[in-house]
């Protein structure tokens, strides 16, 4: 019997990048080129994807919910198809001031947010400062308090990272993409679009640019008091980079509810992708 989990692959990383718009942001008075895809009418919800990945992670998700709503997938900044050269921040801080600058760019009044690891601080520092114009945020193993960083992100943003030789980056991808699965074996389509942007020209830099950014402060230094939006923390039970523990903290004080998904490492999405749909849908409205 075919698994109702690993149906539906949605599109591969080409098709992807085809389907993506581009804009530019302001992050501390850089311009960054932004890349996104946008599809659906409807309530806008945006969608926050972490490292090392981009918004491809999203395949199996955006697109199906974009019946229903408005989906807004960027790559981060220093990610994907978004600018990668050097000069300016990756950080959760930047970060999050750069999506600031798409939704406003966007004219989005109020939004929801799903969001994924790093973008998981992202979103919170952004529903922090701006408690009136987050209705929703979905977090799914995501980074918050003194959750990380974890070892293989500190240890890529070394200088010698960008230096290493192409088969041995690459095997630190598939480590990374294939440990963070609940299956042994990953869809390739899933790999290959994961590990595109990073193996292209300039990705062992941007690599380790972006490890390098991440910050503990900013998550630990959030007022999560300020955030008024409903809270759902749809999490890989069984993740080992960012424990469901923190999920259940995160649900008590933010006033909300966890969903545990069983069979799920820290890639939940790819894991659990029906499983997760169906949960979005449902809170999303």
């Amino acid at each position: 019997m075919t698994d109702p989990d690993h149906t539906a692959n949605g599109p591969d990383h080409r098709a992807w990048t085809d389907a993506q718009a581009e804009t530019t942001v302001e992050v501390d008075g850089h311009e960054v080129s932004m890349a996104y895809y946008d599809e659906g009418e409807g309530h806008p919800v945006v969608f926050l994807h972490g490292i090392p990945t981009w918004s491809f992670l999203w395949r199996r998700i955006a697109p199906p919910l974009a019946d229903d709503v408005r989906t807004i997938v960027p790559d981060l900044v220093g990610y994907g198809n978004s600018d990668r050269r050097d000069g300016f921040d990756r950080s959760i801080r930047a970060q999050e001031l750069a999506v600031a600058d798409l939704i406003d760019g966007l004219g989005l009044e109020t939004v929801s947010l799903v969001a994924h690891d790093i973008g998981g601080g992202v979103a919170l520092r952004y529903a922090a400062h701006e408690p009136d114009r987050v209705e929703r945020l979905v977090l799914s193993n995501a980074v918050c308090y003194d959750s990380w960083p974890v070892e293989f992100v500190t240890t890529m943003g070394l200088p010698r990272t960008a230096e290493m030789a192409p088969d041995e980056f690459e095997a630190k991808l598939d480590f990374a993409f294939a440990d963070g699965l609940h299956g042994d074996d990953a869809d390739p389509e899933w790999l290959d679009g994961m590990k595109a942007p990073w193996l292209a020209e300039g990705g062992r830099r941007a690599l380790a640019r972006a490890a390098v950014a991440t910050n503990t402060n900013h998550t630990t230094e959030i007022d999560y008091d300020a955030i008024d939006a409903d809270v759902l923390c749809l999490w890989g039970a069984d993740d080992r980079m960012q424990p469901l523990s923190y999920g259940e903290r995160l649900a008590a004080d933010l006033g909300g509810e966890v969903v545990e998904l069983e069979r799920a490492y820290h890639w939940v999405v790819e894991d659990r992708p029906e499983a997760y749909l169906e949960a979005c849908r449902e809170f999303l409205g």
